[in-house]
């Protein structure tokens, strides 16, 4: 019986991943693409995390303060918040943002070259494509993903805070005085053991489903719609393993 292509894929990304991690530790690096990933992934999708963190704070906190207005517990509004942020909604929506930002950009960019036959070209001057293509994306997103997190708790935190002021009249100082107390010291580094995962799994996958496209141009959008479904479901049941191991006990 015929294994599913996607399952042939997944298998082949893993391998591709595997070459990509043992390359970087030997520090096999093409650094001048590196840089080039690194702004990609980094500057180059700041304003649409920050954009989403802030319409995030202040959505969640509508809701839950609301709520724990009507029953005189305002006091525990931004400790509530806080934890929130940094066990579960930031890794998660800003790795949801990076697959639909950067993820997309690899998968379609590796698939574009493999159907046009660049990755064989590159293969045939002795270049490992790996090490060449996937080890910068790889680092990018390892680096990068940790700093968009934190990036997105800070900005969804502080708007919080303004939404609970302006809205609710909730002190700054009884709202920061709640995530100080509410907030314990592993979440935050906790939160970018998570972010720093789902980082590696959308470069090894995104890449990965681009390395071995296969067909005409059309191909490329099938493998890019691919490896965003797959980033999406593999994340998803990451984050229920994840959670469980750091956040279980």
């Amino acid at each position: 019986m015929k294994s599913p292509r996607w399952l042939n894929r997944l298998g082949s990304s893993l391998i591709i991943g595997g070459q990509a991690v043992t390359a970087t530790a030997k520090g096999r690096i093409n650094t001048v693409d590196l840089l080039d990933q690194l702004q990609e992934a980094g500057p180059g999708s700041f304003l649409i995390v920050i954009i989403t963190a802030l319409a995030a704070g202040t959505v969640f906190n509508i809701q839950v303060a609301k709520e724990l207005n009507s029953m005189g517990a305002n006091a525990t509004v931004g400790g509530v918040l806080a934890i929130g942020l940094a066990r579960e909604i930031a890794p998660l929506l800003t790795a949801t943002l990076l697959t639909g930002k950067v993820a997309t950009a690899y998968a379609a960019q590796l698939g574009t070259m493999k159907v046009t036959e660049q990755i064989d070209a590159i293969t045939m001057l002795r270049t490992d494509p790996v090490e060449y293509l996937v080890v910068p994306r790889l680092i990018a997103m390892v680096v990068m993903a940790p700093v968009q997190c934190l990036l997105f708790f800070a900005v969804a935190l502080l708007s919080g805070q303004i939404s609970s002021t302006e809205i609710y009249q909730i002190p700054p100082s009884v709202f920061w005085n709640s995530v100080r107390t509410w907030l314990d010291p592993d979440d935050l580094p906790f939160m970018l053991v998570k972010a720093l995962v789902f980082g590696l799994q959308i470069a090894v996958l995104s890449c990965g489903w681009g390395m071995t496209t296969q067909g005409g141009p059309k191909e490329v959008g099938t493998s890019t719609t691919g490896a965003v479904v797959m980033i999406l479901v593999t994340v998803a049941l990451m984050d229920v393993i994840l959670t469980q191991i750091l956040f279980g006990g």
